[in-house]
């Protein structure tokens, strides 16, 4: 009896270690990388994970095998705003100056345009297109014959007629044109003509004193 019961034991013994040690190897799951003493991944020399033979691909990390996980979405940007375009802006002109024979615009001693006087003037403003007009000046001379005093009047008078033709006929606003009669000033032959009298040499000789200056300031309608 004593034998009996101490195989029994024995038995109890050897078959309790073996059912536990059953459960525990179900539980535990395989190892699809070998790891270190530290718990850490191990890699060869070329830094690569070592595979355990329970690896699969669906064991793979992203870790040991990125190229076997699925990329990320890439995020798209919306392109940015293209920055507003600057205003343009008007290119500002310098104060344009043509000089025109006054025997070209009027008769000698006359203040009413001639054809030719006309068409230099429609010249003129064929030139300025695209030119917003700011100010447009009309300044007559004369030459030295005569009166101071006539002589300014003339030349007024020949800037108001300049004046009147770019106001009626070209459609220029009148309050864009201005006018002055400066007479003898400025004479443009200096004392290049001799004498006094009122001689055909000595008109020949004053001819290009006698002018009407038009200069033009405004900017121009194209931008930079």
């Amino acid at each position: 009896m004593k034998n009996s019961v101490t195989k029994k034991l024995l038995l109890g013994a050897v078959v309790l270690p073996v059912l536990f040690s059953g459960a525990a190897i179900a539980q535990e799951r395989p190892e699809a990388y070998a790891s270190d003493g530290r718990g850490e991944v191990a890699r060869d020399s070329s830094g690569d994970c070592w595979r355990t033979g329970y690896w699969t691909p669906a064991m793979a990390t992203y870790e040991c095998d990125p190229e076997l996980m699925p990329k990320p979405d890439k995020t798209v940007e919306a392109p940015a705003e293209p920055a507003p375009a600057p205003a343009p802006v008007p290119a500002y002109t310098e104060p344009e100056k043509v000089s025109l024979s006054a025997d070209q615009l009027f008769d000698f001693d006359k203040a009413v345009l001639k054809s030719e006087g006309k068409q230099a003037l429609d010249d003129i403003v064929s030139k300025l297109g695209g030119i917003k007009y700011d100010t447009i000046v009309a300044i007559g001379y004369a030459d030295r014959i005569g009166s101071d005093n006539y002589n300014k009047k003339l030349s007024m008078r020949r800037a108001e007629a300049v004046k009147a033709y770019l106001v009626k006929e070209k459609g220029i606003p009148a309050d864009k044109v201005f006018t002055d009669g400066k007479g003898e000033a400025n004479p443009v032959t200096g004392d290049s003509c001799k004498g006094n009298k009122k001689t055909k040499a000595l008109i020949a000789c004053l001819q290009p004193d006698r002018r009407v200056e038009v200069e033009v300031a405004g900017t121009k309608e194209t931008v930079q």
